[in-house]
């Protein structure tokens, strides 16, 4: 599988569900999964679209139909407990914030990163793969996984302006 784009992927189907992952994450720690806490995962496992904390923030600090909210401060402190559950990771900083994905139950994959207008596109490549690899055991390096985020331009911002012609520029 080689220069796929990461939608074209399928997930790979997990045996526990992110819920009961991070369930079984917090008791580990002595905590509870409340339901602010449930709230959250579920809202973050609902699709595959990185995201940042304040897109969480926003829609989950309005006050939901069964009348209940999350708060901002219990929002970050679960953040953080999923980073270090690995069930989501920071990809890149876009516009001066974290940008996370989901960690746990989708295939290693790869970023290009557009440094100007911030897009993230998901790729794999088995050759990269493969080169990772020879390396590594070429300096006796065991290796567990690997991150690749490459920064550049992409294609439609890459693309000169197109400027219409004005009657007085065609004199």
């Amino acid at each position: 599988m080689s220069d796929l784009a990461f939608n074209e992927i399928a997930r790979p189907a997990v045996a526990v569900s992110p819920v009961e992952k991070f369930r079984e994450f917090l008791g580990t720690r002595g905590k509870r999964l409340t339901q602010e806490r449930e709230t959250i995962v579920r809202e973050i496992f609902a699709d595959h679209e990185h995201f940042d904390s304040d897109q969480i923030v926003a829609r989950l600090t309005q006050t939901r139909r069964d009348g209940g909210r999350v708060s901002r401060a219990t929002i970050y402190r679960t953040l953080s407990s999923l980073e270090e559950a690995g069930l989501i990771r920071k990809v890149a900083r876009a516009n001066d914030r974290e940008v996370y994905e989901h960690d746990y139950g989708y295939p290693q994959h790869d970023h290009f990163i557009c440094e100007k207008c911030n897009q993230l596109v998901e790729f794999r490549n088995d050759e990269i793969s493969a080169v990772l690899v020879r390396v590594a055991a070429d300096h006796g390096f065991r290796m567990s996984g690997h991150r690749l985020e490459v920064h550049g331009i992409c294609a439609a911002c890459a693309k000169p302006p197109t400027r219409r012609h004005h009657k007085l520029d065609m004199i």
